[in-house]
């Protein structure tokens, strides 16, 4: 735990600190405000719990959508194949620079997951794979390009329907 908050922190970039300072700003201005309206309880209250509330929520929906504004990316998928020999399962793809910021490195996470004939059950599955692995591309991608993946699951041994989930987080 404590070396995947060092590493977030190490990767915070400007806008970032902009972001969380801004939040701040915002917590401040609305407790001023509950401050200055405390005659009127209910105005007061409900600036109390907005500013709290902007502060617990903000950070984390903000942090979420801003990078995924800055670090736009696309995955393309080529091959997902069940290897025959090995118990493993191979997913070969390319992640696309799609923002207009060169890419240091990027962290591909796929998740395997089962598909059955009832509708619930399939919204729910996505949510839990079975079966999850990981890759880290540390290679500068310029806007624009891509970079090429091979990513393996393993160990894989599922003979029936299934489905995969992949995504990217760049910087």
């Amino acid at each position: 735990m404590k070396a995947q908050i060092i590493d977030f922190i190490h990767h915070l970039i400007i806008y970032d600190y902009f972001l969380f300072g801004g939040i701040f700003v915002l917590f401040l201005l609305f407790l001023v405000l509950a401050i200055a309206l405390r005659r009127k309880m209910a105005i007061a209250v409900t600036f109390v719990i907005l500013a709290f509330g902007v502060l617990t929520i903000g950070p984390a929906v903000g942090y979420v959508q801003l990078h995924r504004y800055l670090f736009k990316n696309q995955i393309i998928l080529h091959k997902v194949k069940a290897l025959e020999f090995t118990d493993a399962l191979l997913i070969k793809g390319d992640v696309n620079n799609t923002s207009k910021r060169p890419f240091k490195e990027c962290s591909i996470y796929a998740g395997v997951y089962k598909v059955s004939h009832y509708r619930y059950i399939d919204k729910l599955y996505p949510y839990m794979p079975f079966k999850k692995g990981s890759i880290k591309i540390i290679k500068d991608i310029p806007p624009g390009e891509s970079a090429p993946f091979k990513l393996f699951v393993e160990p894989f041994r599922y003979n029936k329907d299934f489905n995969i989930t992949i995504k990217a987080e760049c910087r």
